[in-house]
């Protein structure tokens, strides 16, 4: 594909929001044992749907994310360049943080039926799983959450970085509520 400016890349793979897809769990389902497979020789600590994909009933992004969680001095380089041989696109990379972002399913015309985004981090305590889990246990919350992405896919159409940060005060104040209602629940083991 070649060289597209971020406006560019906006027009073409705008906010779309769906109604929630029963696919959505086989295809993370399909993917994480795709994972598995191309990571064989690396200690996966955990992987998880995340996301609004993985809440039954909420309109989402048609993007299935996934948590790949491994060791904290995992090998950065060579993860990414695994994964970037199996078609993932590398989006960013936070050597600081030991961090990647990765994306597939980004055709030179569009999205193609199925695309993921994949969060690989060290494990950790991430409030991504909190507020998945709060979705879920409370519906009322996860139906404030579809209204909001709604208005503001209307709003952002085309601008996915204002888009997430728009929802990023609701997404941590629920992630923190969670956090306490949950407290622990992701905390790794002590080594």
């Amino acid at each position: 594909m070649k060289e597209m400016s971020l406006e560019e890349l906006w027009q073409l793979y705008p906010i779309i929001l769906k109604d929630h897809n029963p696919n959505y769990q086989s295809w993370y389902a399909e993917e994480k044992q795709r994972l598995l497979h191309i990571l064989h020789d690396y200690d996966i600590c955990r992987i998880n749907h995340i996301g609004s994909t993985s809440v039954e009933g909420l309109i989402a992004k048609p993007t299935i994310d996934i948590l790949l969680e491994l060791p904290k001095y995992y090998a950065v380089n060579d993860i990414a360049q695994l994964l970037q041989n199996d078609d993932w696109i590398l989006m960013q990379k936070d050597d600081k943080q030991r961090t990647l972002d990765l994306g597939k399913g980004y055709t030179p015309n569009g999205f193609a039926e199925k695309v993921y985004h994949l969060h690989v981090k060290p494990l950790g305590d991430w409030n991504e799983l909190y507020f998945r889990d709060y979705l879920r246990q409370y519906p009322n919350v996860a139906r404030q959450y579809e209204a909001l992405k709604l208005g503001l896919k209307e709003r952002f159409e085309h601008d996915r970085d204002a888009y997430t940060y728009a929802k990023s005060d609701f997404v941590m104040e629920q992630s923190q509520k969670a956090k306490l209602e949950f407290a622990g629940r992701y905390l790794p083991p002590e080594h």
